[in-house]
């Protein structure tokens, strides 16, 4: 095909995106006022909770065989590759710029984990449906491409919220150490020796008080199973080793997360496989014959509204980036920029075309489209969800979110074309 058309191609889907964005922009002003901060909270877990599960389950039910699993197996390891790449490039891009602490985890998490759940689902089925596309019969490759897509999205929820949330996590626990560090020190200035309050006025009275009342003793960490341990103490209690080990699971289950983990898409990636694989269920569910149709038919029609709601949700979220000031440099804006829509695109052309020379990678056109379109998205907009979750570099977010999906206009288009163009 020539470039051109491959252009308009591309384009068509990227313009659809930009009227939902804007519409929902325009929705979330505040003298319209339709889709306000609480609106778009409420929208967001209806989404979370009922559409994107519906829409993952179905797809995947449908098309999910043990064929495309040993056809699929790279697709795993190609997001696992990108969270990789854009972590090191991001680590450089804190070297290099010396950003402040408290929005380094934001800035990794910016360049490594890109959107590769919604956008997919929006852009591929779209082309697909395009007149001219390169994929063949419009209804297979939606079909096809809408699976791919739901796999893409329940893979990088996995990764998101195992990677990211944890990098957030740690990188928000530096800095309230840091700032409780120096209330402590000049708290203790204000006491005296023992723990006890030095003199102080009256009206000052007030605001000092002892660090621990009771001498060389600590307090556990967690207030469910409040305990206290003291160096003076006598006896010993002994601890069974059963006790231990599930003390230890507890803890690494907290530092993990494992209910953000599984959320609701990946757990409802589970079904769908477990749908598609199992040939009962799937004769039971699968098919315009099979007796409980109606199942999948209705969990078909609640996913078809997830695509639309999210991205007029993205408009409305994007207008955050407008709203008041935000410290954080351009330098480090203009640094995740260039991550995302310049390095990780061409080292992805360079990888996948490896791994088809080597037969890593099967065949299929639309397969391998998808597999560069993971590198050239913009950063997930759940990164969002989880620095407010940590209160770390919230404004900062929005910038970059706001210059990064703006700019994602031209840059999906000019590299879809690419990627069109390599596959056809």
């Amino acid at each position: 095909m020539r470039i051109l058309d491959l252009f308009v191609v591309a384009s068509m889907p990227i313009m659809k995106v930009l009227m939902l964005t804007a519409l929902g922009s325009f929705l979330a002003l505040d003298r319209i006022d339709v889709m306000g901060e609480s609106a778009r909270k409420q929208l967001n877990n209806v989404v979370f909770f009922v559409f994107n599960p519906a829409l993952v389950s179905s797809s995947l039910a449908k098309t999910v065989t043990f064929e495309s699993i040993v056809l699929l197996w790279f697709m795993p390891f190609n997001i696992l590759l990108t969270f990789i790449i854009g972590t090191a490039m991001g680590w450089l891009l804190v070297k290099i710029t010396k950003a402040p602490q408290h929005i380094r985890g934001l800035i990794l998490s910016c360049c490594a984990a890109g959107n590769v759940g919604h956008l997919p689902l929006i852009v591929v089925p779209a082309i697909c449906r395009e007149k001219g596309s390169p994929f063949g019969a419009p209804d297979i490759c939606h079909t096809y491409g809408t699976a791919y897509a739901s796999l893409s999205m329940a893979i990088g929820a996995i990764y998101l919220w195992s990677f990211v949330y944890n990098v957030v996590r740690v990188s928000s626990a530096k800095v309230n150490k840091e700032v409780n560090g120096d209330d402590s020190t000049r708290v203790m200035k204000s006491t005296g020796t023992g723990g006890m309050p030095s003199p102080t006025l009256p009206d000052q009275q007030k605001y000092s008080e002892p660090l621990l009342p009771s001498k060389n003793c600590s307090i556990s960490v967690y207030t469910h199973e409040l305990s206290f341990s003291c160096a003076k103490s006598k006896g010993t209690v002994k601890v069974s080793d059963f006790d231990k080990t599930w003390q230890y699971l507890r803890i690494i289950s907290r530092k993990l997360n494992l209910k953000a983990i599984f959320a609701p898409s990946t757990t409802a990636a589970f079904i769908g496989f477990t749908m598609g694989l199992v040939p009962q269920i799937r004769n039971l569910v699968i098919g315009g014959n099979a007796p409980f149709h109606v199942v999948q038919d209705s969990a078909s029609l609640l996913g078809d509204a997830a695509i639309p709601i999210v991205t007029l949700i993205v408009g409305g979220n994007l207008l955050r980036g407008l709203k008041g000031p935000a410290g954080i440099c351009m330098s480090l804006v203009i640094g995740v920029i260039a991550v995302r829509y310049v390095l990780l695109p061409l080292l992805g052309i360079v990888i996948i075309k490896t791994a088809v020379r080597f037969g890593l990678v099967h065949s299929d056109p639309l397969y391998q489209f998808i597999l560069l379109l993971h590198y050239a998205l913009p950063p997930a907009m759940n990164i969002g969800t989880i620095t407010q979750l940590f209160r770390a570099g919230e404004s900062e977010c929005s910038v970059i979110m706001l210059w990064t999906y703006g700019l994602a206009s031209i840059s999906l288009t000019l590299w879809s074309t690419a990627f069109l163009w390599l596959v056809s």
